[in-house]
């Protein structure tokens, strides 16, 4: 029993520590559409949840099959993150700065664009499939569903929050999102690449 509650622990903190960047892309979302439905918001931080949730898994499969080639595509995770977030932090700048007065309404993140911050949030993810190496098939799966899980209800808070005040500070709040991307995804490849 003890090991049991130990490895449910485990993997929450893990779900934590992997979730915050997708907690901040979900505050910058929540900023950039401050009229978002539960619906929608539900459809983001699944998203993320998702791809927090198979990353580890892919990362793990990848130990057990092909290191050698993972090990090579591991250097350019800090790249891939520091691109899709400055090209979609980038847009949502432009978008904001372009924005006229009288338009209230900002432009919706597409599904493409959610899809490509859900992988540049969570590629970084791949890596704990090394940590996770140990574990059976069984253990794998269940941590990342828990790990999936952890990163939905951490999304749903940052989407909840960005909401909120992305409805004080509309006007600005496209911009500032966008801004919050860029600083994401150098963070990322800062401490990727040292």
């Amino acid at each position: 029993m003890y090991k049991i509650i130990l490895f449910i622990f485990n993997n929450i903190l893990l779900g934590v520590g992997l979730a915050m960047d997708a907690f901040s892309v979900s505050l910058a979302n929540g900023l950039r559409e401050p009229k978002i439905k539960l619906p929608r918001m539900s459809k983001i931080a699944g998203v993320f949840g998702s791809f927090q949730a198979v990353m580890p898994l892919i990362g793990w499969i990848c130990v057990h099959t092909i290191l050698e080639y993972f090990a090579a595509f591991e250097k350019c995770i800090p790249w891939i993150a520091l691109i899709l977030l400055s090209f979609i932090g980038g847009k949502m700048i432009y978008e904001g700065v372009r924005k006229k007065k009288d338009d209230e309404d900002p432009a919706k993140m597409g599904n493409h664009e959610l899809f490509l911050m859900g992988i540049a949030t969570s590629i970084d993810a791949l890596s704990v499939g090394f940590t996770i190496a140990e574990y059976g098939v069984l253990a794998a799966v269940t941590a990342a569903l828990i790990i999936g899980a952890v990163t939905f209800v951490i999304c749903m808070i940052g989407l909840f929050l960005g909401k909120k005040f992305g409805m004080r500070f509309s006007s600005k709040a496209q911009i500032f999102g966008g801004v919050i991307l860029i600083l994401i995804g150098l963070e990322i490849f800062i401490t990727g690449m040292f």
